[in-house]
């Protein structure tokens, strides 16, 4: 086995049979990250004293017999947005370089309570608020696949590092795509679960200490197959501790019991957001081999038009950003709202006018998501799942643009806005869906594309299977070519 580009649950398999031991394990990881990370530069902070000690007191319990939990063991990382106990957690802001929490997050928590062994943090956007992963604090990620292009945001550092064979389990969080996109362009599964399945307290943003859940954002993890995704949901999912107190969880089971047996819909292209044609391509070929296998897919569109999801989730979205700026920020952008024509809906005027909302305004916009939510709902009685792609293009290039509607992207000869990157994504972000995006192939240039599997609401399981049954079909993850060398040579 080589343990760089094997999955967590055939690593834990391993450590259960004694096959390797927790430190073994953790120092073959860090040899990698030193080996690889000056190039892809995924790691913020590596904690490898403190994670080699509690490797092994892991050898140690398990040596007296005793249960570990179900990720005894295992070393693994951890999105930088996320408060580790001990370990500094800088969000790439400046002012919170020096940061090392009390406490950890609650998602955290829950994954050293069942054995994880937490050695690094991983990089992302400054307060996760990018479609890359760089900051003044730990530089750029790069991507794996071509380190000229970017890794997704904002769980980037966590995608590159899984890709490049320095961590087998990454925890992430996703309002706008975060876990999804950089799972689709560097070849690698994550899950956006359900919104409200795991606790949000020790995310960041908002500020530390904040205790109310940050609407559409989800916990989830990214991993290299689709079991170390159901294995991380079934450690992070339940109530948290003050909702314990009455509140159970109990996820359904998947719908089907094989490829065959699911009712699967489809959309791979849509005028308000065209896909770039090589991702058409590949997906295209995707669905084939799907099809092949037996899977029944019928394509059409979704039940809530794809330009009105993106409208709702940017709105909703705004909703939440607007609490970021200071109050000298936040008066300029009511002065420029004040003053809009009504017919200008600009990106630069839509950001004012959304950022600046009444309550009155948001609540008509969170009765609009719920209509939404109620037409998915009537979808998914008669179909099981919904796939489409993650992203409209592979892995875009490196643009450090101060302003963020200043950037492109050149897709087809066309210009591109940058923020069209969210687009695929928002259905179930705004809805409240669950979401795995898994590698279909490569593009005729050797870049990977993400198809999305979005099921019913709470239904993650039934997301999760099928994603299961169609990497059995398409491959599932591969190693970058470049570091695929590295690791056997």
């Amino acid at each position: 086995m080589e343990p760089e580009f094997a999955t967590a649950t055939e690593l834990l398999r391993a450590l259960g049979a004694r096959e390797v031991s927790s430190v073994e394990l953790l120092d073959d990881l860090l040899a990698a990250v030193e080996r690889n990370d000056a190039e892809v530069n995924a790691f913020v902070t590596v904690d490898a004293e403190g994670a080699r000690e509690r490797a092994a007191a892991a050898d140690a319990a398990r040596a007296r017999g005793e249960d570990l939990g179900p990720l005894g063991g295992l070393p693994m990382t951890i999105k930088d947005c996320f408060e580790t106990a001990g370990i500094r957690t800088t969000v790439g802001a400046p002012f919170l370089a020096d940061y090392v929490p009390e406490r950890d997050a609650d998602a955290v928590a829950r994954l050293r309570a069942a054995g994880a062994i937490v050695y690094g943090k991983t990089n992302l956007p400054m307060f996760t608020a990018d479609g890359q992963a760089y900051n003044e604090v730990a530089g750029t990620t790069n991507n794996p696949w071509d380190l000229a292009r970017a890794p997704g945001g904002s769980s980037g550092g966590s995608a590159a590092a899984l890709a490049a064979g320095m961590t087998p389990l990454e925890l992430g969080s996703d309002i706008a795509g975060s876990v999804r996109i950089p799972a689709s362009v560097c070849g690698v599964f994550g899950h956006k679960p359900s919104f409200g399945l795991v606790p949000q307290r020790g995310h960041i943003p908002g500020p530390p200490g904040t205790l109310a859940p940050a609407d559409m954002n989800a916990i989830g993890p990214l991993a290299r197959g689709v079991d170390d995704l159901e294995l991380a949901l079934d450690v992070l999912a339940g109530p948290a501790a003050a909702d314990a107190v009455a509140w159970r969880l109990e996820l359904p089971p998947a719908r089907r019991d094989s490829l065959a047996g699911y009712r699967i819909s489809a959309w791979l292209d849509d005028d308000a957001c065209p896909v770039a044609t090589e991702v058409v391509t590949t997906l295209r070929a995707a669905l084939d081999a799907l099809a092949a296998a037996g899977a029944q897919i019928v394509e059409e569109p979704p039940p809530v038009p794809l330009a009105d999801s993106i409208r709702l989730h940017r709105m909703l979205l705004k909703g939440v950003a607007c609490s970021g700026p200071d109050e000298e920020g936040f008066g300029r952008l009511r002065e420029l709202a004040a003053g809009l024509d009504p017919d200008d809906h600009s990106d630069r005027a839509d950001h004012a006018r959304w950022m600046t909302m009444s309550k009155r305004e948001w609540n008509r916009v969170d009765e609009e998501r719920a209509r939404a939510r109620a037409r998915w709902a009537e979808f998914f009685a008669e179909r099981d799942a919904f796939l489409t792609p993650t992203m409209f293009c592979p892995a875009i290039l490196h643009d450090h643009l101060p302003e963020m509607e200043a950037r492109t992207i050149s897709i087809d000869g066309v210009e591109r806005p940058y923020w069209d990157q969210v687009c695929w994504i928002a259905p179930a972000g705004a809805a409240y869906l669950p979401a795995v995006s898994l590698p279909a192939g490569l593009t005729a240039g050797g870049l990977p594309v993400g198809l999305q599997v979005t099921a019913p609401y709470l239904e993650d399981r039934t997301a999760l299977d099928l994603a299961r049954r169609a990497a059995e079909v398409l491959g599932g993850f591969v190693p970058p070519p470049a570091f695929a060398v590295a690791e056997t040579a």
